[in-house]
């Protein structure tokens, strides 16, 4: 029996039209409307331009929030030296005072295990465009091994964890230097001003709480932190606390911050002076009939 289904999806020219024309209207009408909204877009931006001064100022106002001066700064170890730049939570404050951006992380395709998405930051005033394709596979590497990725949510926060960094790159490509260089600044001073005493001082009695409270030794928070205790900033510092803080409510364990292992490693020689003094010393008399007799030497009261 045949309904004529299949000769109307077939066939374009019958009365309905095919499924096929009716998915490519779907997308070229969805192609015309963002098309609308991007011209839309660049039509506000040329009747409403930035006022750069207006800008920066916005700028250096949110700056001096501690809480954004807390986690504008990323940083790890490279080489034995610390690498710093502004996190992506910067970035985006940069953007959306900066004025008349669009930005953003899109994901393009999915195919069999892996995403591709771009990251994108365009400056719609002077149509000078930052863009980033990049492939994120749909795995993950969990205590030594590769887990695959099921779950749509899982593959979602994936992806925008790996946009994350790209989208930073553009938005900081878009963004002025100069501006960029004053709001970190203005972070540094931020977290200077909101600090009480000279920071080598907190550094240390943050280092001293640690090893009295939670037997954590400096060598294993350089350790995690990849170089000297001299070398730490406000920001690693602000990190100690919320490390601190997270042990001290109970959310995480020491195993999960600090290798112990090189703790059982150092080995300062203090053990071995304590345990040299603790042992009693032997000293050797002779009798009547000339034979060895050891005694131990009292300790003095």
């Amino acid at each position: 029996m045949n309904n004529g289904l299949t000769e109307q999806f077939n066939n374009p020219q019958m009365g309905q039209p095919s499924f096929q024309n009716a998915g490519g209207a779907l997308a070229q009408a969805s192609a015309s409307r963002e098309m609308e909204e991007v011209k839309g877009q660049i039509f506000m931006a040329k009747q409403f331009p930035r006022n750069t001064f207006q800008a920066e100022q916005r700028i250096i106002d949110s700056c001096q929030r501690p809480a954004l001066a807390q986690v504008a700064m990323y940083q790890y170890p490279r080489g034995g030296q610390r690498v710093t730049g502004p996190s992506i939570r910067l970035a985006e404050v940069l953007a959306q005072n900066w004025g008349n951006l669009s930005f953003g992380i899109q994901e393009l395709e999915q195919r069999d295990g892996e995403s591709v998405a771009k990251a994108y930051c365009w400056d719609l005033e002077t149509n000078v465009r930052q863009e980033k394709v990049f492939t994120v596979k749909h795995s993950m590497k969990a205590k030594g091994t590769i887990k695959k990725l099921d779950d749509p949510r899982d593959i979602y926060e994936k992806v925008a964890n790996d946009g994350a960094r790209r989208l930073r790159t553009c938005i900081l490509g878009i963004i002025p230097g100069d501006i960029v260089d004053k709001a970190i600044s203005q972070c540094n001073n931020t977290l200077a001003g909101n600090s009480k005493g000279p920071l080598k001082d907190r550094i240390g009695n943050a280092l001293k709480t640690f090893k009295e409270q939670h037997r954590v030794t400096q060598e294993m928070i350089e350790a995690k932190f990849g170089y000297n205790a001299e070398s730490f900033t406000e920001y690693d510092y602000v990190e100690l606390i919320n490390i601190f803080n997270s042990l001290k409510d109970g959310m995480s364990k020491v195993e999960d911050w600090f290798d112990k292992e090189i703790a059982k490693n150092q080995s300062s020689g203090l053990g071995a002076d304590f345990q040299a003094q603790a042992e009693p010393k032997v000293e050797v008399k002779q009798d009547d009939n000339d034979i060895p007799i050891e005694q131990p030497e009292l300790p003095l009261e």
